[in-house]
């Protein structure tokens, strides 16, 4: 069994949300870590369908526990009615609970009670390069990182499954779009834009849809965790920055399924967007396992002349990815460009050189010893 670097050790002391998208190994993860706890699977249709038609059967069951006991609900907004007795367990009996799902939109929309700040908020995400023995970043790429689909030989039956029963269960049960079909389509026109700096419009052309209803569609990935925004780094010096956000599927296999891409072939355009994205998707783990605090951005001038792939907190480091075997002066024109504005920053190229090097303030790493060193914590 793979060894998940997510601990929730603020479980001891405190209730949590913790968030994931299908399959990133939630359950598995809660029931390793604490295997005395008391469990409710909503996932079971009749623990389900007991508590949705009374949820006080909740708080009587939990009556009987010892102060300060955990409990663990899972798949929590399936259920939202259940947060008004969690929040009464909380105050009123001491208990502490891990409430767990992969989506929060069906919670906001509802209104449902969401403990006004008594559970902090941890996210799991799939799998990290430092949780795989012999990590395989070909293996990566193609098959992506949710636990069931890199470990096969070959996931894609798993992964267009996986595709069609987020369709199923996420947007079809809660009706959350009106047209099937041109949402199916949206997230194929997604894919082509997938770690691209968003252009509503464009996306719209290409649907038929409306701006607003795309807008929509992004909102529905991001709520349901399929997908995630990337922010622009805006503190400006000299230079003016595009103000857009990127947009990622949350998983490097997602897209490239989507546009039936795989296998992807080492020095084409397409193997490398995927080695960026899944950086930024390394990055964004380490960043919330490891440094909460701090900020993930990308910063690209708005002449379109520099940009950079990956900025850590305020400018204190600057990383770009290219899938070139031989690093040229070209390939580093926008890591001297965000110098130029921000000098104290440290400098990282990512490619697939063999070795690693330095040319001027620039750092040059392969990537999988990058990935070593980012998780060793020598990179922040």
């Amino acid at each position: 069994m793979l060894e998940r670097i997510l601990k929730l050790e603020e479980a001891k002391e405190d209730s949590l949300f913790l968030w994931g998208s299908r399959q990133t190994g939630k359950s598995t993860l809660l029931k390793m870590l604490f295997p005395d706890a008391t469990v409710y699977d909503l996932l079971k249709s009749d623990v389900r369908m007991a508590l949705q038609m009374r949820p006080a059967l909740l708080r009587e069951e939990c009556e009987l526990l010892e102060d300060g006991e955990l409990v663990i609900i899972d798949e929590v907004q399936k259920v939202p009615a259940l947060l008004d007795e969690v929040h009464w367990l909380i105050e009123n009996k001491g208990l502490k609970f891990i409430l767990s799902g992969s989506s929060a939109r069906k919670l906001r929309r509802s209104g449902a009670n969401l403990l006004g700040g008594r559970a902090l908020r941890r996210t799991l995400f799939p799998l990290v390069s430092a949780e795989i023995p012999n990590f395989d970043l070909n293996r990566a790429l193609n098959n992506g990182m949710l636990p069931r689909h890199y470990l096969v030989e070959n996931p894609s039956m798993r992964i267009q499954s996986y595709i069609g029963d987020y369709l199923q269960q996420e947007i079809v049960e809660e009706a959350i779009v009106r047209r099937l079909d041109s949402f199916t389509r949206f997230l194929q026109v997604a894919a082509l834009s997938n770690s691209e700096i968003v252009n509503y419009t464009n996306i719209a052309q290409e649907c038929g849809i409306s701006s607003k209803t795309v807008k929509e569609y992004f909102t529905i990935l991001e709520e349901t965790m399929l997908g995630f925004y990337l922010p622009s780094y805006t503190h400006v010096i000299k230079r003016r920055v595009i103000q857009s956000p990127k947009f990622y599927y949350f998983d490097v296999a997602i897209p490239n399924h989507l546009l039936k891409r795989v296998p992807l072939q080492p020095g084409t355009d397409i193997y490398g967007h995927a080695l960026e994205h899944l950086v930024i998707q390394e990055l964004r783990a380490y960043l919330s396992y490891m440094h909460p605090e701090k900020t993930l951005s990308y910063w690209h001038t708005l002449d379109n002349k520099y940009e950079v792939d990956a900025v850590i907190g305020q400018a204190e480091v600057g990383i770009e990815v290219k899938s070139s075997k031989i690093v040229t002066s070209s390939d580093t024109k926008g890591l001297k460009a965000f110098s130029e504005e921000y000098p104290d920053a440290k400098l990282y190229l990512l490619s697939m050189e063999e070795r690693p090097r330095k040319q001027g303030n620039i750092e040059i790493w392969p990537v999988e010893q990058f990935l070593k060193r980012l998780w060793s914590n020598q990179v922040i």
